[in-house]
């Protein structure tokens, strides 16, 4: 039987076992059609690129399916069909590999350099606190201040 993986994005809205639960029922379809899921991954709660149905977030699932294409394609009618699906996409691979994806390995490497020491100064700042008064804009603004009265006080004389 052909391979497919599908990535699945559920709402924000709902539960993580909500979303487990769209995942759930897509399994049954594919296993009703004499299938299997040989990969199923969940890639947890992630922004999206862009508003999907005002939607700023969505619970990401992978499925790896080995699935005759009548089976896939009753799977991606339901999902369709389904409120809590915001999106999917169902494309066909050579092999379903059985190591985590780029995403999942993607997180354990953010985990591993969590702390990556403290924080430079930025372009305009030396790295001290200052007050209200002391941003650059008011320290021009004064100096020019200064330069004028300079100016007219040299004029009285």
């Amino acid at each position: 039987m052909p391979l497919y993986e599908t990535v699945v994005i559920a709402r924000s809205e709902i539960t993580q076992a909500q979303a487990e639960a769209v995942a759930d029922a897509a399994t049954a379809i594919i296993e009703a059609g004499g299938g299997a899921v040989k990969k199923r991954e969940y890639w947890g709660l992630r922004a999206l690129s862009y508003r999907i149905k005002k939607n700023r977030k969505g619970h990401y699932m992978l499925l790896g399916l080995d699935a005759a294409s009548p089976a896939v394609l009753e799977m991606e009618r339901q999902l369709t069909l389904n409120e809590d699906v915001l999106r999917f996409l169902t494309v066909r691979v050579e092999e379903i590999s059985e190591e985590p994806s780029a995403i999942l390995s993607r997180k354990s490497d953010d985990r591993e350099r969590a702390f990556r020491g403290p924080k430079p100064a930025g372009r305009f700042e030396s790295g001290r606190k200052r007050g209200f008064d002391d941003r650059e804009e008011f320290r021009a603004r004064d100096e020019f201040r200064a330069d004028r009265d300079d100016f007219s006080a040299e004029e009285e004389v």
